[in-house]
C-alpha cells in the first residue's frame, strides 16, 4: 500500500512539473496553455466479470494545438467487479476537417475488487497493478468547444484476483462521450 501511494505521488509530481514548465519561454499560440476535458460512458470487455458498464473522464492540458497531456480515469462500478484505473496520458490531436483523430498512450495504476457468489465457492479478492492504456478517439466537432467522441482503448495490466478467478492481463473498452475544450 505504501509503494502504491509513493507511485501515485511520484506520477502526480511528474505531471505537475511537466504542465508547470510547458510554456516557459514559448509564445502561446492556438490552444497552447489551455485546458480541455472529456466524459465517457461505455463498456469494457475481457474483465473478470466479462463485459461491464464503465464511466470515463479525462483532463487535457494543451502544450501546443496538436499535443496534450493529462490524467484519465476509467471506472467500472457494476456487477461483481469494481475496477478503477488512473493514468497520465499523452495525446496527439490530428485535425481533419470537422473530425479529430486522437491516438494516445499512458501509464498509471488500476485497482480491482471482485466479490462473487457465497458459500464455499465464494470469491472476495482485490489487487492493484500497473495500467497502460493504448488507444484512439475519433471526435466530431459539434461547436467550437464541443465534440462528440468515440474511444477505443486496449488496457494492459496484470491483475491477479486469486483462484478460481485467475489472472487478467488485458481488456478492451469502447466508450462514447463528449469533449469540451479550447
Amino acid at each position: 500500500m505504501v509503494r502504491t501511494g509513493r507511485a501515485l505521488a511520484g506520477m502526480a509530481v511528474a505531471l505537475a512539473l511537466i504542465t508547470a514548465d510547458a510554456n516557459a519561454g514559448h509564445a502561446m499560440e492556438g490552444n497552447a496553455g489551455r485546458w480541455g476535458f472529456g466524459t465517457d460512458v461505455g463498456f469494457v470487455a475481457g474483465t473478470y466479470d466479462d463485459t461491464v458498464f464503465a464511466l470515463g473522464a479525462q483532463l487535457d492540458y494543451y502544450l501546443d494545438p496538436a499535443f496534450s497531456v493529462g490524467p484519465m480515469m476509467q471506472f467500472a462500478p457494476g456487477g461483481d467487479l469494481m475496477q478503477i484505473a488512473f493514468a497520465g496520458v499523452a495525446r496527439y490531436h490530428l485535425r481533419i476537417g470537422a473530425f479529430t483523430l486522437v491516438p494516445f498512450a499512458g501509464i498509471g495504476l488500476v485497482h480491482a475488487s471482485l466479490e462473487r457468489a457465497s458459500g464455499p465457492g465464494r470469491v472476495d479478492s482485490n489487487d492493484t497493478s500497473y495500467y497502460i492504456p493504448l488507444g484512439a478517439s475519433l471526435e466530431y466537432q459539434l461547436a467550437k468547444r464541443l465534440a462528440l467522441a468515440t474511444t477505443l482503448t486496449v488496457n494492459l495490466y496484470n491483475l491477479n484476483l486469486n483462484a478460481p478467478a485467475g489472472q487478467d492481463q488485458t481488456s478492451v473498452a469502447l466508450m462514447f462521450g463528449f469533449r469540451f475544450g479550447p
